[in-house]
């Protein structure tokens, strides 16, 4: 690539991937290598997970350990101290990073302002990309409390930065909460060809969770519905891939309705082959889940050929992936879930197809051409 069309992409997001996997970490990595693979050089900042020198290059990408890695949860929920001790140490080593274009993570919020300051001194492109908006949801995360989270959220909302949306849900979501339309949607991807180079797991299961187990998920909820489907299907088995805070009461409940046979809980599954592998050997995805801002285990699960079956409310950005050919939509109740899972079964085999070509839009080189596009555009402004 000549000289004048290379950029120097900053991504800032408190978290690295593979250190922690999560979607939005997913998402910079995978922007991250597909970008460097084009020629452009790009940096992460985020906590420093591993040893050595603060500054790491890892396949042709600089990551720079701006602090030691902080503990993220307290109580199974984020904490703002992390949030603050990041912001505090991420000014000084982006300020000294000679970049064209950063693009700055929306959540923990706090960044996002060393973010713009550094932007504004030194002239640089900055863009926020937000991957869910709150909204009234902090008053049930953190009750009373939860005005000081919403304040916050709209203030990040309020800076001059252009906006980039993963989804249609967070789209609207954000022209709803804050009367402005974000500039540009991008949303996640998937890698198709090495999606299809991966084989089944010799393990078959029927249904198949994957997400952190955390109060919004609702694995509770799943763990209800197969027990009113073991009476219609006693062979049944559901695996759960995925660990957090609920673990134990998940555990519990499973227990409590004599669910063992039926339900394995594999816990974090850190090889990401291994869990498309287990898509591969299950017939339907579930994702009971009433907060996601994208849902990237439902398009790797559609793109394996697996109905998804989750639950209507406002805040689930799957729903945006869902169509009458490819999954089910259901109230958040365990009847409905079940009649859902239960149509899901019946027909995922005619279904299969369907999936998959549902999932070809977001097949990551047509994402990354989008991503470069918008970024070039940005700097070349600055340019002018």
């Amino acid at each position: 690539m000549p000289e004048l069309n290379r950029m120097k992409i900053a991504f800032v997001y408190d978290v690295i991937y593979p250190y922690v996997k999560g979607g939005v970490e997913k998402r910079v990595w995978e922007l991250s290598q597909r970008l460097v693979v084009r020629g452009h050089e790009i940096h992460i900042f985020g906590m420093k997970y591993w040893d050595g020198e603060d500054i790491l290059v890892k396949d042709n990408v600089t990551l720079h350990g701006v602090c030691q890695a902080y503990p993220l949860y307290a109580r199974g929920k984020r904490t703002i101290g992390e949030a603050l001790y990041f912001s505090l140490y991420l000014f000084r080593p982006l300020s000294h990073t000679q970049v064209d274009i950063i693009d700055c993570q929306q959540f923990p919020f706090f960044p996002c302002i060393p973010v713009r300051i550094v932007s504004a001194i030194r002239k640089i492109p900055s863009v926020i990309t937000w991957h869910e908006v709150w909204g009234d949801y902090w008053k049930e995360y953190l009750g009373s409390k939860g005005i000081v989270g919403k304040a916050i959220e709209r203030y990040i909302a309020s800076f001059k930065s252009p906006i980039i949306s993963v989804s249609s849900t967070t789209s609207s979501r954000f022209r709803k909460e804050f009367s402005r339309q974000p500039d540009i949607i991008l949303p996640n991807g998937i890698d198709f060809h090495h999606l299809n180079s991966v084989p089944p797991s010799a393990e078959p299961s029927d249904l198949i969770f994957i997400g952190r187990l955390i109060k919004e998920k609702n694995t509770g909820l799943l763990i209800q519905t197969i027990h009113h489907l073991v009476s219609e299907f006693p062979a049944i088995r559901l695996a759960i891939i995925g660990d957090g805070p609920e673990w134990d009461s998940i555990d519990k409940l499973v227990k409590e309705l004599s669910l063992e046979k039926n339900v394995s809980m594999y816990g974090f599954t850190p090889d990401p082959d291994e869990v498309l592998a287990r898509l591969k050997s299950s017939k339907v995805f579930v994702l009971p889940s009433s907060r996601e801002g994208f849902g990237i285990a439902a398009l790797e699960a559609l793109a394996c050929g697996l109905p998804v079956v989750t639950i209507r409310h406002p805040a689930n950005a799957v729903c945006d992936l869902i169509t009458e050919e490819n999954g089910f939509i259901c109230s958040p109740t365990p009847e409905d879930l079940a009649a859902g899972i239960r149509n899901a079964l019946n027909n995922h085999a005619d279904m299969r197809a369907a999936c998959r070509a549902s999932a070809e839009p977001y097949d990551w080189g047509r994402i990354v051409d989008g991503a470069e596009q918008y970024y070039r555009s940005l700097v070349d402004r600055k340019i002018g």
